[in-house]
């Protein structure tokens, strides 16, 4: 489930630097935080090329035919992508939405059966 979705935390001081179009959030007010107010995070989908891959054509500019390789590796990524910031998968954003930083604590106690 979610193989090529990725989660990336970033702190809340970036949220003005997100391009909602390259994100599945659809602004601003769609962001969860953490508890302290400090980290949000989005979700995007990726793919992987798995060789180089030329692509032709139409230099709308120029009006010349031209051929560019696109290399082999992840695409998909935001561009404010760093990293600096921590890249999850899904079974690791669960785990870190369930510990005490993300969940409320009346939540998080009744989560791990207390």
């Amino acid at each position: 489930m979610f193989e090529n979705r990725r989660w990336l935390i970033i702190p809340t001081s970036l949220t003005g630097s997100i391009n909602f179009s390259e994100v599945l959030e659809s602004g601003p007010d769609s962001l969860r935080t953490s508890n302290d107010g400090s980290l949000t995070f989005v979700k995007y989908d990726t793919y992987y090329r798995q060789s180089d891959e030329e692509k032709t054509f139409l230099n709308p500019e120029t009006g010349l035919i031209e051929t560019v390789t696109l290399p082999e590796g992840l695409y998909g990524r935001p561009s404010f992508y760093s990293d600096n910031y921590q890249e999850c998968n899904h079974e690791t954003i669960l785990e870190i939405l369930n510990g005490p930083d993300w969940s409320k604590e009346a939540d998080y106690g009744q989560q791990i059966g207390n």
